[in-house]
Formats: structure tokens, C-alpha cells, sequence
């Protein structure tokens, strides 16, 4: 039987409801089981491995490496120097460059001529002993055209490397412009058949030219040397740009050490009626050195370089100006001139010899050891990764870069 003590009013049941208790007096409180919290083994074995993964790769990409600026000198010079060609301390070589450039003008009239072409040749005999060339000496092109000597001549022997050489004037062997050939190569047509045949020949560095026969043009003087003159202007740059083109690698040409010399080639009829074809042609010859060699004999005569013996370059801000009396030409064995104006001198930085100086040292040691190198300027050392302070003991683990001064 119920009784009224277990009947809720109306107005208290939302108390019960809202604060959660039982509408029985015999029951306890409500709670709650939750779970026990796990362990975090996965988060902290990640953590791991990221280390791990991290300290490998810096291991994987540990490097040494030596950034290097290279040194360098500069010093006023003024003194005399001698060169031999292709030998000796300081060697020096013949490079030539020729351009011919033509202007169309308006003629002026004809004349009736007949002249040979002449010009000049390089004889070589790569005998050891001497080859004399008797007076009217025959000189074939490829094409069969045939030049003779006048005046006979001596060629010095040589060897197949040095072969001996002089210059001879020739002239064709029949008038007319077909003659006015440029540079070319010459066999002597008397040899055919003997030893001599490949150990004497000769060459041409500049064009044949005055070669005419029947009626040539006529250019008005004035107007003539005012184009010439404008053709001359004209070359010069030319010529400087393609001797440049010339320079071997490794070689320096100095100011002043090369010249240039024009000649007046015969005018021509031009493809256009009335107009004649003037023609100039320049040549420029130039001596080059080693730089290397250049270099050191302008270092032996700087005090404080002489007793370094260090390997050097010369710059390309120097500003020397060679003098000479006359320039050589190819049957020269030597020649002297002067040198003046400031040298810059770029010391040479042998990476595998830096390399070599430092391996198996700590940091503070490679930086000792690179004191006793005149040549690094300045030196920048990286180890990696960061707690490395020794570099490896193999050489050829270690970068050296080489920056120029």
C-alpha cells in the first residue's frame, strides 16, 4: 500500500528531475565508470623516429668544404726583358691576322698596262741542314699558278718541330690579274719526287697583288686616296678584333706588341658599270706570351715575389706597354724589349694542394696550416654537420672552391 510519503507532489518532481536524485530515499548517488588513461607509445615513438631520422640525415649530408679567395700583387714596372721564340724561360709566338676591304667608286676612265703580280713568301726547310734556292726558283699554288724567285737564297736548316725560315720576294710567272691571289701555301715544283719535296716550302702571309693586263680602270687620285683612306679607318678595328680571335689560350698580348700594315691592292671593275672597286688590305702581326711565363719572369724582377716561386697569372687590369726597336718576324730566335706600367699579378690556388694541407685536421689547426700559403687570401672553413670540428683524412673528401681576387 502506498502512502502519501511515497507520493511526489507535482511541484517538486522538476527539483528531482533537474538535480539528477533518485526519486527513492534507498538508492545512493549516480556515478560514473570512465576509462584509465593509456600510455603514449605511439606519439613518443614517432618523436623517436623523427630524431633519429633528423641526426641521420645530417650525417648523410656532413660535408667539408674550404671557400678560398686567392691573392693577389701589383707593382710598377720598368725594365728589359728578352724573349726567345717558342723556347727558353719567357717563349713567345707569331700570330697574323689579314682583312681586305673594298669601296665602289666612280671611274674616271681606263689605261692599257701589263704587269706581273708579286708579293711576299716565308721559305721553311725543315732539314737539319741548310737549302740554297737558286735565282728564278719555281713556287706552285695549289691551283698551278707559278711564282719565281729573282734573287737567289739561303734557307737556314731547322728540325720538323723548328723548322728553319726566311722571306723571299716573288713574282708570277705571267702577267695578269688571275695572279692577285691571297694568302696561300707553295710547293717548290723542282723538288717533286725528292726528299726535299715535303722539307722545303713556303708560305704566304699576304696577298700578291699588281698583277694586270689590258684595260683597268682609272680612279680619280683624289677620290682614290680619300677611299683609301676611309678603308684604312675602316680596318683597324677589324683587324683588332680578329687578332684577339687569334690568341691562343693561355696566352697574353701586351699593348704595344703588335703591328699593322696596309698595302694598296690593284682597283678592279666593279659589277656595277662606271664603278671601280678599290680595295685596301691590312695585316696585323702580333707577339704573344705563356701568361703563365710572362708572369713569372715579370715576378722575378718584383723584390718582394722573387723568392716566392709562386705560381701566377697576370691580370687582365695590368697595364704594361711593350717597346721595341723593330718586332721580330719568324727567323728570329729571340728578341728584347721593354716592359713599363703597373703588373697585377693573381696568385694560382692548387685546390688538391689546400686539400692535402688540411685533411685530418681540426678547424683551428687547418687554419694554422693555410697561413703558410701566399697565395689564399682569405679562407672560409665549413664543417658540417655543426658539432663537426675535424675535417676528413681523405683529400679528396674535402671541396676547396677558388674565388678569384
Amino acid at each position: 500500500m502506498r502512502t502519501f510519503n511515497d507520493i511526489t507532489p507535482p511541484s517538486r518532481r522538476k527539483d528531482y528531475e533537474s538535480t539528477g536524485e533518485a526519486n527513492t530515499p534507498d538508492r545512493g548517488p549516480l556515478r560514473v565508470v570512465g576509462r584509465q588513461p593509456k600510455f603514449p607509445f605511439v606519439t613518443l615513438l614517432s618523436v623517436f623516429l623523427i630524431i633519429i631520422g633528423s641526426v641521420g640525415a645530417l650525417f648523410y649530408f656532413s660535408s667539408a668544404s674550404i671557400n678560398v679567395t686567392a691573392s693577389s700583387a701589383s707593382a710598377a714596372i720598368q725594365g728589359s726583358f728578352t724573349a726567345s721564340q717558342s723556347a727558353g724561360a719567357l717563349p713567345y709566338e707569331i700570330i697574323t691576322a689579314q682583312k681586305i676591304a673594298t669601296q665602289s667608286v666612280k671611274g674616271s676612265g681606263t689605261k692599257a698596262v701589263t704587269s706581273s703580280a708579286s708579293g711576299t713568301l716565308t721559305i721553311y726547310n725543315t732539314q737539319t741542314k741548310a737549302q740554297h734556292l737558286v735565282s728564278n726558283t719555281r713556287f706552285a699554288t695549289a691551283a698551278g699558278l707559278i711564282f719565281r724567285i729573282h734573287t737567289a737564297v739561303t734557307v737556314p736548316g731547322g728540325s720538323p718541330a723548328r723548322p728553319g725560315s726566311i722571306t723571299a720576294r716573288v713574282y708570277a710567272d705571267q702577267p695578269g690579274s688571275s695572279y692577285n691571289i691571297g694568302a696561300a701555301s707553295f710547293t717548290i715544283p723542282g723538288f717533286a719526287g725528292t726528299p726535299q719535296e715535303t722539307q722545303v716550302y713556303a708560305r704566304s702571309t699576304s696577298a700578291m697583288s699588281g698583277g694586270a693586263s689590258g684595260n683597268v680602270p682609272v680612279v680619280d687620285p683624289t677620290l682614290e686616296a680619300q677611299t683609301r683612306g676611309a678603308l684604312v679607318r675602316a680596318l683597324a678595328p677589324d683587324l683588332a678584333s680578329s687578332i684577339q680571335s687569334q690568341i691562343p689560350s693561355g696566352y697574353a698580348l701586351l699593348d704595344g706588341a703588335a703591328t699593322t700594315t696596309y698595302e694598296h691592292l690593284e682597283s678592279t671593275p666593279s659589277d656595277i658599270t662606271g664603278m671601280v672597286d678599290v680595295k685596301e688590305q691590312g695585316t696585323i702581326t702580333a707577339i704573344v706570351f705563356p701568361n703563365a711565363a710572362l708572369a713569372k719572369t715579370v715576378a722575378a724582377s718584383i723584390p718582394s715575389l722573387a723568392s716566392q716561386n709562386a705560381a701566377l697569372t697576370l691580370a687582365p687590369t695590368s697595364t704594361l706597354h711593350l717597346t721595341a726597336p723593330n718586332l721580330p718576324d719568324t727567323t728570329a730566335a729571340s728578341f728584347t724589349f721593354t716592359l713599363t706600367g703597373t703588373a697585377v699579378l693573381d696568385y694560382v690556388v692548387d685546390p688538391t694542394a689546400i686539400a692535402a694541407a688540411v685533411a685530418g685536421k681540426t678547424r683551428s689547426a687547418a687554419e694554422v696550416a693555410l697561413t703558410n700559403y701566399p697565395e689564399v687570401k682569405r679562407a672560409i672553413i665549413i664543417l658540417r654537420p655543426f658539432w663537426r670540428q675535424t675535417f676528413p683524412q681523405d683529400p679528396a673528401s674535402i671541396t676547396v672552391k677558388v674565388d678569384k681576387p
